[in-house]
């Protein structure tokens, strides 16, 4: 039987109101992104990525149209089945990390194993290896403000990671990182992508997308080019 795409759009549109006014954000996006590849969405403001990130993250839903996650229609899921499908199913990754201020860098990455209800222990000793992964191994007992902004980004691959999650979402992850800090980022991902994960980064830098394996370009709501990054050529 052939695997389904992790990632498979049909003519999903989404249209806000504003008053008495429809903005159509998305205007029928259909793409698929398989198991293993390195996608990149690229688009300047208001080209439709920040929605598309949210309906593919489950955060919300196409107004019309199809969005399937590992086969899975999006739409027949309640809202407890999307939380799970999201603790279970996506790893995110923020362009302002999202940890816990407070809390130390180990117990930020448990958090998604805490929610899933496992041991203790276990959490533990999984988050331990993903940061492990993510080369802060030694990090664990800093709390976020101990960190710079590159190793406080790493907290929050690490964290996307421990659930070892069919898809790794990322939008703008390097948007609030220096030059030094955003190579090492993507290098990162680079990384992972060489580990065979799915990765699907939400970016505006072209120099950011070039890493990507496949990169889709979005205006005005519509896809108007993909290419292979690498060839830098047409799909």
């Amino acid at each position: 039987m052939n695997e389904p795409p992790v990632i498979s759009l049909e003519q999903v549109t989404k249209t806000y109101r504003v008053g008495e006014i429809e903005v159509q954000a998305l205007r029928g996006i259909t793409a698929n992104v398989w198991r293993g590849e390195y996608v990149a969405i690229i688009g300047a403001s208001g080209s439709g990525k920040s929605t598309l990130m949210h309906i593919l993250g489950c955060l919300d839903q196409p107004t019309s149209g199809i969005y399937r996650l590992g086969g899975l229609d999006v739409a027949s899921a309640d809202a407890d089945d999307l939380a799970d499908l999201r603790n279970r199913a996506i790893g995110f990754v923020f362009q302002s990390f999202n940890l816990l201020p407070r809390t130390r860098a180990l117990a930020n990455v448990e958090l998604p194993l805490a929610y899933a209800g496992l041991r203790r222990a276990d959490r533990r000793r999984r988050a331990a290896l993903a940061l492990e992964a993510v080369g802060l191994r030694d990090r664990g007992h800093h709390v976020p403000s101990q960190l710079s902004g590159g190793q406080q980004q790493r907290v929050a691959i690490a964290r996307a990671l421990v659930t070892n999650p069919a898809l790794i979402l990322a939008d703008e992850p390097t948007g609030n990182l220096d030059t030094a800090s955003t190579a090492e980022i993507m290098s990162l991902f680079d990384h992972l992508s060489d580990e065979g994960r799915t990765i699907v980064l939400i970016t505006h830098e072209a120099t950011v997308a070039a890493h990507a394996d496949r990169v889709i370009e979005l205006s005005d709501g519509l896809i108007v080019a993909e290419r292979r990054a690498a060839q830098g050529a047409p799909a």
